[in-house]
């Protein structure tokens, strides 16, 4: 782990789909028999094969991931909604574990995924600050030397000692981003809740992220604004059906990852002739004939 901050190799995560409980003796023994033979699994319902993140009742969220981030890396992660990245975040802040694989990271990491995840609602925001901040080990004079600086990032000093559950989405946003940038993680794991705050907040953030950065400390950062993307990252993942179908420059991938969209034509052209009743009555309204 010389140099490396995170190590993500050959992780699975697998989920059930609809069903609470596991499946039965049998019906697993049927299925391991199928695959020996080479025939498909049984518990696949008709028309469902075809699926690549599907295998049986269970639904494959990640498949054999692996790459490595190195120290001061910001890394961005992009995808498809269903991809992946999600998954991948609270894998690495240990919400929930791998079904198979292992993941390392090498320091103190400190997460912002959901709104308001990590926060107790019945807190006030200033109680809360230093709930993250222990959680993270740091001692009480190392949260109190950060404190004034994290309310004054936030912008809510107004309500920094109002419980939490009075929040709306963008003050939650605003203070959890605040937390985790300012009270010093060797990692920091963003997910794509900046897109709640606004734009000048947004500004602010990512002017953080690059300050964060310069210092030493890696960042992995997910996000549907390939615009904040391409000015933050210098190196992008794509994932595409829990699987990494492109690591590398952010532009490159980007672009790569952009083309895909533009190879789907949703645009109907038909001749005048061939067109339907109601597209040529629109055609003609809009002609003036």
């Amino acid at each position: 782990m010389e140099g490396i901050a995170i190590r993500v190799t050959d992780v699975h995560k697998r989920y059930r789909l609809g069903v609470f409980g596991g499946t039965t003796l049998a019906e697993d023994i049927k299925a391991w028999w199928a695959k020996v033979n080479g025939r498909p699994d049984p518990r696949v319902p008709i028309g469902k094969e075809h699926v690549a993140q599907r295998s049986g009742e269970f639904f494959l969220a990640l498949r054999g991931l692996s790459f490595d981030v190195h120290q001061g890396e910001i890394v961005g992660v992009i995808g498809r909604n269903g991809a992946g990245k999600s998954t991948l975040l609270k894998l690495m802040s240990r919400i929930t574990s791998p079904t198979s694989g292992t993941i390392r990271i090498k320091g103190r990491t400190s997460s912002l995924l959901e709104v308001g995840t990590g926060f107790n609602p019945e807190l006030t925001g200033r109680e809360n600050i230093f709930l993250n901040g222990a959680i993270l080990g740091m001692r009480k004079h190392e949260i109190e030397a950060k404190l004034e600086e994290i309310i004054a990032f936030s912008g809510i000093e107004h309500h920094i000692d109002s419980p939490v559950k009075r929040y709306s989405s963008g003050m939650r946003v605003r203070l959890g981003f605040a937390v985790a940038a300012h009270l010093e993680p060797e990692v920091l794991i963003i997910d794509e809740v900046l897109a709640v705050g606004d734009a000048e907040f947004q500004r602010k953030c990512l002017g953080k992220m690059k300050d964060v950065a310069s210092s030493g400390r890696t960042i992995l950062f997910v996000s549907h604004n390939m615009t904040s993307v391409r000015s933050l990252c210098n190196r992008v993942i794509w994932l595409q059906d829990g699987k990494v179908a492109m690591d590398g420059p952010s532009e490159e991938v980007v672009t790569a990852y952009l083309r895909t969209y533009a190879s789907l034509n949703d645009t109907v052209e038909w001749t005048a002739e061939a067109a339907p009743e109601r597209a040529r009555a629109f055609a003609e309204c809009f002609s003036g004939t």
